[in-house]
């Protein structure tokens, strides 16, 4: 088990990891967010990219999905390759908020690192959840 989220930590999040981590984070499923987009995303094409078959949507998907998940949309922009990463963005915006652990400085391997294991704590937690 701590080998896989270390091997998770050593690799960098794509695009479509990312967006799956956040619709999953706010509980919604895939049909729910084109809804919620009022079909500007489709479901199919939200899971192409999740999957990182689409790895560049358009900007005007990943606005939609920025409002929807209430994220920014330049990060989203910044992770598609439609611009170039701004180094004056604060480091404590990470994952739409401002990050529970800002002020220690993690590193993007050890933030993926906790956001693995808060996963897999809600992945565990879940069943008993249900009962």
């Amino acid at each position: 088990m701590l080998n896989h989220v270390k091997r998770s930590a050593a690799k960098p999040k794509t695009l479509g990891q990312y967006l799956a981590s956040i619709r999953k984070d706010r509980r919604m499923t895939l049909r729910q967010v084109e809804e919620a987009t009022a079909k500007e995303v489709s479901n199919a094409y939200l899971s192409q990219i999740e999957n990182d078959n689409v790895q560049q949507p358009s900007p005007n998907v990943l606005h939609a999905l920025a409002q929807v998940y209430a994220i920014d949309y330049e990060q989203l922009m910044e992770m598609a390759g439609h611009i170039l990463p701004s180094k004056s963005r604060s480091s404590e915006q990470r994952h739409g908020r401002v990050a529970t652990f800002a002020e220690h400085n993690l590193t993007p391997e050890e933030e993926v690192t906790l956001m693995d294991y808060l996963e897999f704590i809600r992945r565990k937690k879940r069943p008993d959840d249900q009962t």
